[in-house]
């Protein structure tokens, strides 16, 4: 079994990157690192089964090295070093980045869940319309700026982005159908996404997605419902912007085809998705036992 340290050095300011992890992992008790940065794809070619993968990057970040732990069998570990950082979320991981190192050392793993789109693996959220735009509209900079608060930034501006109307989708899982004009599908793989906000019932390891779907409203009560779910972690009785359902699997045919992104990277433009959960898929160092 090997330790290794893979880090974006583009993720968040960048200030958390290769050197600020090392120092922190051999003082926790790791003395062997295998060093690469996330951009050399050779390093995926070495790993073996059981070898530790540190991922120091975003959510994106994270995706990437999940897929090659899923392929060879290794363990993943998460240094939340991103805008988001949403999946560490879903680990109980420690936001002290010593004390998060000294977990990481004691190595206790779980199995979680992974989600698919086609062939393409999700850790966190697929997005349709207005939660795309963090990826299609923020600027880094305004990321690095505002922090996971850009999001939230992004959902205010509904207005002055023309998008109130929505777009029209028929999405069907078993024992349901719904067909009609939405704001913004989100499918979720664990309980957080854009940049914090929980996922009312959702867990990381339920064996289930989590699929949420937003009405056009008028711009108050999409502002009212964000920022209730937000601060209390579920939406307000009686709330008919929303609509959110615990498939296995569902399928989104769309009215044209529109931009989807998936663990904040944008995947291209869709008119049909197939999604599924693969339950305790993903072997990961979490924080609590």
């Amino acid at each position: 079994m090997r330790h290794w340290l893979i880090a974006n050095t583009r993720a968040g300011n960048g200030s958390r990157g290769a050197e600020f992890w090392s120092d922190r992992l051999v003082r926790a008790g790791i003395e062997t690192l295998q060093v690469r940065d996330l951009a050399d794809a050779l390093w995926e070619d070495e790993l073996m089964a059981d070898d530790i993968v540190l991922v120091a990057g975003g959510d994106g970040s994270v995706n990437r090295v999940a897929r090659a732990c899923l392929a060879r069998g290794a363990i993943l570990g998460v240094l939340p070093s991103g805008t988001a950082n949403d999946f560490a979320r879903n680990l109980s991981l420690p936001e002290d980045p010593d004390v998060l190192c000294a977990v990481i050392a004691h190595g206790s793993t779980r199995r979680v869940d992974v989600g698919w789109l086609g062939e393409r693996l999700f850790l966190n959220v697929v997005h349709i319309g207005l939660g795309t735009l963090p990826t299609t509209q923020a600027s880094s900079r305004l990321k690095r700026w505002l922090g996971r608060f850009s999001y939230a930034a992004m959902l205010l501006q509904l207005r002055r982005l023309g998008l109130m109307r929505g777009f029209r989708a028929e999405i069907t899982y078993a024992g349901g159908r719904l067909e009609e004009r939405w704001l913004s599908i989100a499918i979720a793989s664990g309980a957080f996404f854009g940049g914090g906000q929980r996922i009312p019932g959702a867990a990381v390891d339920d064996g289930r997605l989590t699929l949420i779907a937003v009405r056009p409203r008028a711009w108050w009560q999409l502002a009212w419902t964000f920022v209730v779910t937000r601060f209390n972690g579920a939406t307000s009785a009686g709330d008919h912007c929303v609509q959110q359902c615990q498939p296995d699997a569902c399928r989104i045919r769309l009215g044209r085809k529109r931009q989807v992104t998936a663990d904040g990277e944008l995947l291209g433009r869709f008119s049909e998705l197939q999604l599924r959960v693969d339950a305790g898929a993903l072997r990961v160092i979490t924080g609590s036992d």
